[in-house]
């Protein structure tokens, strides 16, 4: 940012041109000679003479010598100016070297003009006087024709139109072409404002007669003095422009690379015609394998595994392989231990429930160490991730970017203004209505005197012309706004006048602000960016250009700079007063604001405000769907067979108790990590409990339903019948629960804070979940059996009903539907083959789909439906017009005061075409790729520029402290230059923390107050020699609107500055750097939203990395925990791997993004499979019948109703809630995603796998029927002894 008092430096550097001298000329010589007059303006005006150049004094040849050499060739000593003229002349030529000198062609072009209109010694012969005025001194010029021609002019405007102004990022001519901005300049326009009287700075109207040739014409021979092009060097002492002010002079920039089409086939999609074949050859391949190449006929009764004539116990005496003998020892092992296990703890349900709860109380105490974490950036950016410590270095070493209070006012119901002037009609848009302006004057000063415990803006704001320890008033705050142009001055609306009958108004002073925003500076000192304060002017999709119409504005943007601070403790009066800020606005928009406005607006600390409100907003919505959940489960558990047994069969205690113990595990699980200190989030307390219910209440429904249709053994109390029950079920849950938890465990391997903590803190939830399964709940499960032999009522059971007759176990209408109407469906050849081609088009769909899932979170989707940062999104998705600041960090050890250093940085003379800065605007210059809108500022060029004028730097001759340039009583510093006249070696950081405190002006624009004070880090040496610890360059990205524009940008700044540091490094250590220092150098992008976005980049590496681990996890338990079954755990992994494929394509035709919360969604939705799929696995390999289909048949009829109702309805009811929750997030993330992951979870579970097993299930252990063999004769022989 170039900040200025008063005027812009461009208009001041008109006066080079216009400072003319003035002497009386003879008929073949001079015009004037000499100065007579100095209007109001303090402009000089010279006098007119008609005479003989005169000869020139020693001084005024010395002076001459200084800007205008080229008029003492030839011993030339003869001039029609005088001394004080050539020091006019020089002066003011300083003012353009201060924006021009960087590119000496343009300069010493556009120099060679203006000394020879001031001093030639034949003015006559191309300068005519068209008007003069006299007064007591004589009669002096107020009007004169320069004839010129269109060559020197053209080619002049030529080598000058790229020169850049570092501070600002822009280009010269948008500071010296008047009401044009330097893309819609021309020559013609640039020499036209450069003579106009009409500025304060012109001391009198020149114009500039153009002709095509140098030929005399009524006399006059056009002035041509020779041209230089940019690109060349104008002699041997000073070298061409550089890359940076002169196209020409960069280096041949490599081709733009080919963005490759999307891959297709004869038109389509490739994936989708890729995956089509696919389909259609494995559909055909099926199916002729099923029913064309098999002995079987369709009839599903002839369909048995052909034995060759061996009988079943024939089977059993065939040696069992190895890992068949393991298998079946794990198995008897496991039902063994976990017999034992739940006949103990059945035995001791009172010490076993009081000992659970003991524990749950000692953890759950941690929950008061638990700290929650709402920071986005703690949430999602991994401490060590490469933007998280950049970022760090970056606020810790040059505070935070500043925090941003806006305001975004949309016209409404207002019509266009179409505004006649003498240059044709032009149409502005709506916000330009006289009141809509007055009105948001009216809002924005209220803003700027909101009173928050006596904390106003001012003291707070961003003041770049004041020092920390100064008085801020309102004006010095930085308040990007269209009211900046007008200096809050709300009578500029009145302004009228008369241009050729066309009535000149505040429309057309907004119009030349708007044009060039240096012609009309903002109170604080700087430019207003009508980018930045206007708004809806371009159309979707479109950038910035020379074209863009900004008056064609439909909204009104105000923008309030507040300085942030690393240090939180200082942020307290800001935040503070962020919170008054957003109450009026609230109490503004409710009660005060026209209905002429729409009004959106947000606060620095609104996103986060909002993101707590979020979650407490939902916190209703939670609960009603787990209670819903809760209720299903109590009641579902009951087995009623008779109406007058209801209130003793029902298990409503039982339910509740067991709901509860899925609580205290993940109670637990907060406490324990609450005693670790690890951090927990909103989506634990949001997510764990569902995800721990899916996987507990399932455990239940199994254990209580396979007890229910379990008879008693003979002489069995209840206590031994719980632990053989849980011995026959006990090996599935651990199964199933270590296979979750060692998912989650390893997906606490994941960088991204908020998925390593769900994954740790679901993975000890659903261990102690486990846990207080297999004894808490099967103490208080022996307790209910007992209630219920005892005919005790449900929940008051202290009532005893009278003694009826015993009703035993038996089967549930759930379970006898499965068994009777839907597993014979599935299990018919035809059905199976259907279900298998569905299934397998589904997958072949999905995958097709999944690399088409966008990625990313749209940052309105984080926003509850009725917040006000809602709006404020999608107003600024609207009329958001210029991309966010970016900054290129420069650390290391770099020795700023070696002038072959400095080339390596630096974008002006004598710089290396490779330079950091170099390769910055060179970037910038593809945009579209880039995604950089413009160069970087530089503060090396402007520390030199500055040094190189006599009199930006002064310093107090009584203490050699450094002073302000404005301040004359203190002497102008001598700053020795080396040959590339920049400081000396030595002098190089003594006079840098002048620059840096220097604010700029008219007459020393480059001061780096403004620009560069908090860019520069520097300390001091033990020999108090100041050296540069780390220092950034600001530019700007081009607009970012998506996701994608977002994590693109940053992808392009990184390419950027990796090719930049390697460029550094290499120079360095050819340079002599030491190897480990020149490797510390570094050059890294910086912008506040890159911190966020950095996930994006490896999102989809992520992603698979998680879901490889966590599948690979399973497949590891499960081929353990089955008996080292490599069959069964690969058909588990298949199903889970099909169902986290499909719930991918869900993802992309119900429009879900791939982010860290789906991530989230994803690792639970494989943890929540495991579910699905490992029960009836672990049936289908224990079962005791012999072919595929009727093993399968077995599985499926036995943990088919538990599953359905465990899992699938509980889960059901409680989602179809969430569909009402407030936030958005809520809706998409969580409602779609766990409504898919239950419904394709249930359909591959009960439909899919049961089929999938019939088909390529594994075979029968032999191990384990010999075992059970052995076993069903022993109990016959038992039983026959009995009788």
């Amino acid at each position: 940012m170039i900040v200025l008092h008063g005027t812009s430096t461009g208009v001041k550097f008109f006066i080079f041109g216009i400072i003319v001298s003035l002497f009386g000329a003879s008929k073949q010589d001079c015009i004037w000679y000499g100065v007579c007059n100095q209007d109001a303006f303090l402009r000089n005006q010279y006098c007119s003479y008609n005479g003989t150049a005169k000869p020139m004094p020693e001084e005024g040849l010395k002076l001459l010598a200084e800007r205008c050499s080229s008029l003492l060739e030839g011993e030339q000593k003869n001039f029609c100016c005088d001394v004080d003229q050539i020091k006019l002349l020089n002066n003011n030529i300083k003012l353009a070297a201060n924006i021009l000198e960087r590119c000496p062609s343009c300069f010493i072009n556009l120099s060679r003009h203006i000394c020879q209109l001031t001093c030639s010694p034949n003015q006559t012969k191309f300068m005519k006087v068209v008007a003069t005025e006299n007064n007591k001194n004589g009669t002096y010029i107020t009007s004169i024709d320069i004839h010129i021609t269109e060559e020197y002019i053209n080619q002049t405007y030529k080598s000058c139109s790229q020169v850049s102004v570092p501070q600002t990022g822009k280009l010269a001519l948008d500071l010296m072409c008047g009401a044009y901005p330097a893309s819609r300049c021309s020559a013609t326009k640039w020499f036209t404002f450069m003579g106009d009287s009409s500025s304060p700075f012109v001391p009198f109207q020149i114009t500039y007669m153009q002709h095509a040739t140098n030929a005399t014409e009524n006399g006059f021979t056009p002035l041509n003095p020779p041209i230089t092009p940019c690109q060349q060097a104008v002699n041997s002492k000073l070298p061409a422009c550089s890359c940076t002010d002169c196209d020409l002079s960069c280096p041949l920039a490599p081709d733009e690379p080919i963005i490759p089409d999307p891959l297709k086939i004869a038109g389509f999609d490739a994936f989708t015609v890729i995956m089509t074949v696919v389909f259609s050859v494995g559909v055909i391949v099926f199916l002729m394998g099923s029913f064309l190449f098999t002995k079987d006929s369709i009839n599903d009764a002839d369909f048995h595994i052909e034995n060759d004539g061996v009988t079943d116990d024939s089977m059993y005496r065939q040696e069992p392989r190895y890992f068949e003998k393991l298998g079946a020892r794990t198995e008897f092992f496991l039902e063994n231990l976990f017999t034992r296990w739940g006949t103990f703890f059945a035995s001791h349900p009172w010490m076993t429930l009081l000992a659970g709860a003991t524990i749950v109380v000692v953890l759950g105490y941690g929950v008061t160490y638990v700290q929650i974490t709402t920071d986005p950036v703690e949430l999602w950016a991994s401490p060590t991730s490469k933007s998280r410590t950049e970022r760090e270095f970056f606020d810790s070493k040059f505070e935070p970017f500043f925090r941003i209070e806006q305001v975004i006012i949309k016209a409404v119901n207002l019509p266009n203004i179409v505004h006649k002037t003498s240059n044709g009609p032009i149409t502005f848009g709506p916000v330009f209505d006289k009141n809509f302006l007055a009105e948001t004057l009216n809002l924005q000063e209220q803003i700027q005197n909101i009173n928050a415990n006596g904390t106003f803006l001012k003291n707070i704001c961003y003041a770049p012309l004041k020092d920390d320890n100064t008085d801020v008033a309102t004006s010095d705050c930085v308040v990007q706004t269209i009211w900046g142009y007008f200096q809050d001055d709300i009578e500029r609306l009145d302004d009228n006048s008369e241009d050729n009958g066309f009535n000149v108004t505040y429309l057309d002073d907004l119009y030349d602000c708007i044009s060039n925003p240096y012609l009309c500076l903002a109170n604080y000192g700087g430019p207003v960016d009508p980018a930045v304060a206007l708004g809806g002017f371009l159309k979707p999709g479109e950038q910035l250009s020379a074209s863009t119409q900004y008056q064609q504005a439909d909204a009104l943007i105000l923008t309030f700079l507040v300085k942030n601070h690393h240090d939180k403790k200082d942020l307290k009066r800001a935040l503070e007063w962020e919170k008054s800020f957003v109450e009026f606005m609230v109490s503004y928009i409710k009660n005060n604001k026209s209905d002429s406005m729409d009004i959106a607006f947000t606060s620095e600390r609104s996103i986060e405000d909002e993101l707590n409100r979020e979650s407490q907003s939902d916190v209703l919505t939670i609960l009603v769907s787990y209670i819903i959940m809760f209720i299903y489960i109590a009641i579902s558990l009951g087995h009623v067979q008779e109406l007058k047994r209801s209130l003793i069969d029902s298990k409503i205690t039982l339910g509740i108790g067991g709901v509860i113990i899925v609580l205290a595990s993940v109670v637990s699980s907060v406490g324990l990590f609450g005693y670790i200190g690890l951090p927990a989030t909103l989506i634990i307390v949001e997510v764990i409990p569902f995800l721990v219910l899916a996987v507990g209440v399932d455990n239940i429904f199994i254990l209580v339903q396979t007890y229910q249709r379990d008879q008693r053994r003979t002489d069995e109390t209840t206590e031994q019948q719980v632990g053989r029950v849980l011995g026959h079920v006990g090996p599935s849950m651990l199964l199933t629960s270590v296979s979750e938890s060692c998912c989650f465990f390893l997906g606490g391997l994941s960088d991204m804070p908020a998925v390593k903590a769900f994954a740790l803190y679901a993975g000890v939830a659903l261990l102690i979940d486990f846990i207080l399964q297999i004894t808490c709940f099967v103490g208080l499960f022996t307790l209910d059996t007992k209630r219920r032999d005892e005919n005790r009522l449900d929940i008051c059971c202290f009532i005893k009903c009278k003694k009826s007759d015993v009703v035993h176990n038996s089967e549930g209408l759930l379970y006898k539907f499965f068994k009777s109407v839907y597993v014979p469906f599935l299990m018919k050849k035809v059905v199976r083959a259907i279900v298998m081609i569905i299934f397998f088009g589904l997958l072949c769909a999905s995958i097709a789909s999944v690399p088409k899932i966008d990625i990313g979170l749209d940052q309105e989707l984080a926003m509850p439906e009725d917040s006000f940062v809602l709006h404020y999104f999608k107003s600024l998705n609207k009329h958001l017009n210029i991309g966010p600041p970016m900054y290129f960090v420069l650390k290391g050890d770099i020795n700023y005061a070696n002038s072959t250093n400095q080339n390596l940085v630096c974008s002006g003379q004598y710089c290396n075409d490779d330079s950091v800065l170099t390769q910055i605007y060179m970037a910038s210059r593809r945009s579209n790729i880039s995604y950089i809108a413009r160069p970087a500022s530089s503060w090396v060029d402007d520390y030199f520029d500055w040094a190189a004028s006599s009199d930006c730097c002064k310093y107090n001759p009584k203490n050699g402290s450094f002073c302000p340039h404005q301040d004359y009583s203190c002497s102008n510093c001598k700053i020795p230059k080396n040959d590339l006249k920049r400081p000396d070696e030595h002098e190089f950081g003594k006079y840098l923390p002048g620059f840096l405190h220097d604010n700029p002006d008219e007459l020393c624009a480059k001061a780096g107050h403004a620009a560069y004070s908090g860019a520069v880090r520097y300390s001091y040496d033990k020999n108090e020699t100041l050296s540069v610890d780390a220092s950034y360059f600001m530019a700007y990205h081009s607009i970012l609107k998506t996701s994608k524009d977002y994590y693109l940008a940053l992808e392009s700044a990184r390419k950027i500055s990796a090719n930049i540091t390697q460029m550094l490094q290499t120079n360095l250590i050819i340079n002599g750097l030491p190897m480990d220092s020149a490797l510390q150098v570094e050059v890294f992008p910086y912008s506040v939203f890159y911190v966020f976005y950095e996930q994006y980049l490896t999102m989809w590496s992520d992603t698979l990395q998680s879901m490889g681990i966590s599948i690979l996890s399973i497949f590891i338990v499960t081929f353990i925990l089955m008996g080292f079954d490599i069959h069964s755990a690969l058909v588990v992994v298949i199903t889970i791997t099909m169902i986290v494929v499909n719930l991918g394509g869900l993802m992309y035709y119900w429009n879900i993004s791939l982010n860290a919360v789906s991530l989230v969604n994803l690792v639970m939705a494989v943890g929540i499979s495991v579910e699905f799929c490992s029960h009836l696995v672990h049936s289908f390999s224990v079962s005791k019948e012999l072919n595929q289909i009727d093993r399968a048949t077995d599985s499926l009829t036995k943990m088919g109703s538990s599953i359905f109702s465990g899992i699938t309805l509980t889960k059901f009811a409680g989602i179809l809630v969430l569909a009402f929750a407030k936030s958005q997030i809520f809706q998409v993330f969580y409602f779609r995603m766990y409504l898919g992951i239950v419904v394709i979870g249930a359909t591959h579970g009960l439909i899919f796998l049961p089929v999938l097993l019939s088909y390529i299930g594994a075979p029968p252990n032999s191990a384990r029927l010999e075992s059970q063999s052995h076993e069903n004769a022993e109990q016959e022989t038992s039983l026959s002894g009995a009788r």
